[in-house]
Parts: structure tokens; sequence; C-alpha cells
């Protein structure tokens, strides 16, 4: 691109550069995203809505068309790696102003099983439709997992599965829960290449996941519904 065509991020108006930040998200350019939002804290944004009306926006797009076919796995990992550069900068000032949060995820690959992939950009992904994400990395022990819920207390645990061997130990999981009286107390989402919806209503997950995009959508319909019911 010449340099007579180069965008100075600094020049563009509030609304154009929350619009090009939509843009520069979508291209995977993290440098520029960064700039982008310490531009927008500069000009007196709420941490909260520089990342909502910024991040969370621009990514929703990116998932809509992850989702739909248009981008693939290596432009969404990009994306998201933009993202996280943002994410870094409004993370400290997030938690300094108290802001919301969608909610909370624990996430990882079951035992016995170390792809990652898809997990890491469902990860990404929660993140950054504004989800608080703790992932606990490849071949997780039922111990493992528990662990990880009565510490974090998180509203989500997520579990990935790429081998038909190691799919089983989802239920295995999901029975421990139960045996210990709180599988109702977390959302189980599950998720990866060889499962589907009938496999998870066999296991008692509450929803399978196709994809990172469908796993965005579907936690925050869950939570929403977790966090209207009334307290008994």
């Amino acid at each position: 691109m010449a340099d007579d065509d180069e965008i100075i991020l600094s020049e563009l108006s509030d609304d154009e550069l929350v619009l090009q930040m939509h843009d520069d998200l979508y291209d995977g350019l993290r440098e520029e995203i960064e700039e982008g939002v310490n531009l927008l804290i500069s000009r007196g944004w709420a941490p909260y809505d520089a990342l909502t009306k910024a991040l969370v926006a621009g990514m929703t797009i990116v998932g809509a068309d992850f989702r739909d076919g248009i981008l693939f796995v290596p432009e969404v990992l990009l994306a998201a790696n933009a993202m996280k550069g943002g994410m870094a900068i409004l993370k400290p000032l997030l938690i300094a102003t108290g802001a919301p949060r969608m909610g909370k995820m624990v996430i990882g690959t079951v035992k016995g099983d170390i792809h990652d992939i898809g997990k890491n950009l469902v990860g990404m992904m929660m993140e950054g439709a504004g989800f608080e994400v703790r992932d606990l990395g490849i071949n997780n022990s039922v111990e493992k997992y528990l662990a990880a819920l009565e510490e974090e207390k998180p509203d989500i645990l997520g579990m990935s599965a790429l081998l038909t061997t190691t799919m089983p130990y989802m239920k295995v999981v999901i029975d421990t829960m139960k045996e210990k009286g709180m599988r109702d107390d977390y959302i189980v989402l599950v998720g990866g290449a060889p499962l589907n919806e009938e496999f998870s209503k066999a296991i008692g997950a509450d929803a399978y996941c196709r994809d990172a995009a469908v796993a965005v959508e579907t936690a925050k319909a869950y939570v929403a519904r977790k966090h209207n019911r009334p307290n008994v």
C-alpha cells in the first residue's frame, strides 16, 4: 500500500476509528488494534465501551463469517490474536473499573487427547465475546476439571475431544459431577469433530457446539437464561 493511502488512526473520528478497528480485527492486525484501543482510552472512552463497541462487535463479525464459511481457522486465529493484544491493554482497566463480565468459563481437552486448536479457538472467541476464560490445556483428568470448577466457580465447563476413543471420558466427568451433586451448578458445553447433538444428549451435557462461533452463541444464550432465573 502506498504511503499516501495509509490510514492514520489518530486522525479518525471516534466512529471512524471504531469501524476501522472492526476492519483491522478482521484482518488480524494486532499492532493497529493495540494502537486503536490506546487512542480510545486516551480520548476518554470507558474501558467497557472500548471492549464492547470496538473489540466484541468486531469479533462478532469475524464469528459470523467463520460460521458461514467465509473465514477459516487461520484467519480467525489471527483475528483472535489481534483481539488479545487489545484485551491485554483493557484487562487491568476493566478490573479497576469493575466492568460487567458476560460470564466465566473453564475449558480443556479431555484425558488422553492432546488436540487443542479447536479448544484454543473457542477460548479466544469466548474472550472476544467478553467472557473470562481459564484454559486447562490438554489431557485433563476428572480431578483436574473438578479442582478448576471449585477454584474458579465458573458459569460454564467446556470440554473438547478430537478422538472417538477419548469422547467417552466426557461422560465420566459429567457422571462424577452428578455423583458429587454439582452437575446442576454448571452449564456443560462439549465440542470436537467426532461429536454430535445425539452424543451430547446421551452423556448429559447441556449442548454440543459445532464450532467456536456456535459455542459463543450457545454460551451467551445459556448464561442469560441462568442469570435470569430466580434463585431458589
